[in-house]
Parts: C-alpha cells; sequence; structure tokens
C-alpha cells in the first residue's frame, strides 16, 4: 500500500469518526428536545388535564378562573415550537446517517477492490522470490520462557539460528552449541510463519522453567 493510500484510509476513518461523532451530538440534543417536550406537556397536565387544543373560555366566553392561562398560554408555545425543532432535527439525523451509509459502502467497496488486487498478487506471485528453506521447527513452547517473550510460536519454521541456518546445518547439537556459548547475549532467529518471514531476537536466559529456552525445536526431514 503507497503511502497515498495510507493518508487517504487515515483521512476516511478520521471523516467517518467526525460523521459517528456528529450523530451522537444530533442524538443528544433530540432526547434533550423530547425531555423539554415532556416537562411542558407535564405543565398542561397539572392544569386541570388541559391539553393543547381544550378551549381557555369558559360556556360564557370568559377566561378559564381555574387554570392559569399563563402557563398554559406558554406551554402550548413551548410545545409548538419543539416539535418544529424536533421535526428538523430528525431530518438531520436522517440525512447524517445516510451520509455515513454511503460512506460505509464506498469503504467496503474499497476494501474488496483491494482484496481482489491482493489476490491476483499472490496468484502471480510465482515470480516473487521463494522463501528461504527452513532446517527446523518449534514444537512446543512453555509460557514466560525466554522463547515465549522473544515472539517465537508453535510450529515457526526455523531458518536461521544465529550462526546456525540451512546450509550449515548437520544436528540440534548445532542450535545446542549456538544456545550454550549465548547465554545472555541476542541471537537473530529467522522463522517462517504461515508463509511469511519474520525476524526475532531471542536471548538464552536461565528462567525457572528448564534450559535456556524454554521450548522444544524439532529437525525437519527435507
Amino acid at each position: 500500500m503507497s503511502g497515498e493510500e495510507v493518508q487517504q484510509r487515515v483521512e476516511s476513518s478520521e471523516a467517518r469518526a467526525a460523521a459517528v461523532s456528529d450523530i451522537q451530538e444530533l442524538m443528544r440534543r433530540k432526547e434533550e428536545i423530547e425531555a423539554q417536550i415532556k416537562a411542558n406537556y407535564d405543565v398542561l397536565e397539572s392544569q386541570k388535564g388541559i391539553g393543547m387544543n381544550e378551549p381557555l373560555v369558559d360556556c360564557e366566553g370568559y377566561p378559564r378562573a381555574d387554570v392559569d392561562l399563563y402557563q398554559v398560554r406558554t406551554a402550548r408555545h413551548n410545545i409548538i415550537c419543539l416539535q418544529n425543532d424536533h421535526k428538523a432535527l430528525m431530518k438531520q439525523v436522517e440525512e447524517a446517517l445516510h451520509q455515513l451509509h454511503a460512506r460505509d459502502k464506498e469503504k467496503q467497496a474499497r476494501d474488496m477492490a483491494e482484496a481482489r488486487e491482493e489476490a491476483m498478487h499472490q496468484r502471480l506471485g510465482s515470480n516473487s522470490p521463494a522463501l528461504p528453506q527452513a532446517f527446523a521447527r518449534v514444537n512446543s513452547i512453555s509460557p514466560g520462557s525466554p522463547a515465549s517473550i522473544a515472539g517465537l510460536q508453535v510450529d515457526d519454521e526455523i531458518v536461521e539460528f544465529g550462526s546456525v541456518n540451512t546450509q550449515n546445518f548437520q544436528s540440534l547439537q548445532n542450535v545446542g552449541t549456538v544456545v550454550q556459548h549465548s547465554e545472555g547475549k541476542p541471537l537473530n532467529v529467522t522463522v517462517i510463519r504461515r508463509g511469511e518471514k519474520h525476524q526475532l531476537r531471542l536471548i538464552p536466559t536461565r528462567w525457572a522453567g528448564k534450559g535456556l529456552l524454554g521450548c522444544n525445536i524439532i529437525p525437519l526431514q527435507r
């Protein structure tokens, strides 16, 4: 992946995070408005259970004396304004969700295109250099051991272990000799893991378990 593609990914991720943050803020404002609408309805309820449409005059056309007319009118006005704000806000939420969905679909399409391109490169990988040949495999690793700390994993195939490599490897005694002479000193270890080469630094050290490595290595039969 080129630097430009990495930058595009970072910018896309930041844009999505900003969009999600905007939606969360809109939802917070929506809940706030709904709470204010409810509070104003509670005011109406406290005035003899009057609602939005009940008349505020008696049968003779005089202002009702059994309710606080100022409170009722204010609550009704507030509810109308808040409902309009709520409607406009829900439209904003809908548009923001639509944009976020479109951005996610665009990212999904881009990821699928990159996956297809990577698969094509793998199919054409016969022209790429072959991985080096391994001479041994890690059979087991003890937790907390120097091998575990160095990042070795079970089934790692060893290509180089210090000065030992495929060309000069004869037996596991070669590895044992290198380990004995390297106690406390870092060793460069190269392994093949799931088709990829990894470079590790392993320091043979005395620990709570047996040996200086804490792993079991078996030779590979080629």
